[in-house]
């Protein structure tokens, strides 16, 4: 099985959605990930990290002792987000779901975004989703479809200049465009039924807010 999940330390919302968007994966914990394991009614094959943020009177009633653990050392040059993705790698992932990346520390979520963006351009389906937000990669010549009912806010987060953007299916359409870096033109769009967007260049990824009427 290629389809992976990795549990990563942020907020969650254990929507509906968000379960039956990890059903069918095999998943990992990365350190204070695990907390997230009950609440979501998964059992993670392996739990990595360096166990920092990981409480210490965290509890399974499945039994979180009995999950198979790899300890790195706190001082190292990757995160244990990291250390879990390269892990479901190493198991065959070729679609992988992180779940926590986006709440708690500001300088986590970030990481975690341009960890997705680098991701993406080694070749590996990925997503960010914890019940809440939603987030996809746009690659360059490789167009995303997204079904978002009317009324789905969502924009479009830039780590460069973008050259060829186009946006169909929202109230602030646009076609083959130049966005500078600076610019703020790709916040706060809405969708009108079906997103579908393309870039010609660029690095960017797609965050879309879950309906909470659908969560």
């Amino acid at each position: 099985m290629s389809r992976f999940a990795v549990l990563l330390a942020g907020s969650i919302d254990p929507t509906p959605a968000l379960r039956r968007a990890l059903a069918g994966r095999r998943v990992i914990a990365a350190d204070g990930g695990m907390r997230h394991a009950a609440a979501l009614e998964v059992r993670p094959e392996l739990w990595v990290g360096d166990f920092d943020s990981s409480p210490p009177d965290l509890v399974d009633p499945d039994g979180v002792a009995a999950v198979p653990r790899e300890r790195f050392p706190r001082d190292k040059d990757r995160t244990d987000g990291e250390l879990a993705i390269e892990a479901a790698r190493a198991r065959g992932a070729s679609d992988l779901l992180l779940v926590g990346a986006l709440g708690g520390r500001s300088d986590h979520a970030f990481s975690h975004l341009v960890i997705a963006l680098r991701e993406a351009e080694a070749g590996l389906q990925i997503e960010l989703f914890d019940g809440m937000e939603r987030v996809l990669p746009l690659r360059p010549g490789t167009p995303i479809a997204v079904e978002a009912e009317p009324g789905t806010q969502f924009s479009l987060l830039k780590f460069s200049d973008l050259e060829g953007l186009t946006i169909e299916g929202a109230r602030f359409p646009l076609e083959g465009v130049a966005v500078p870096f600076a610019s703020i033109l790709t916040q706060s769009n809405e969708a009108t039924g079906p997103l579908r967007l393309s870039l010609r260049s660029g690095r960017a990824l797609l965050l879309l807010q879950a309906d909470p009427t659908r969560r």
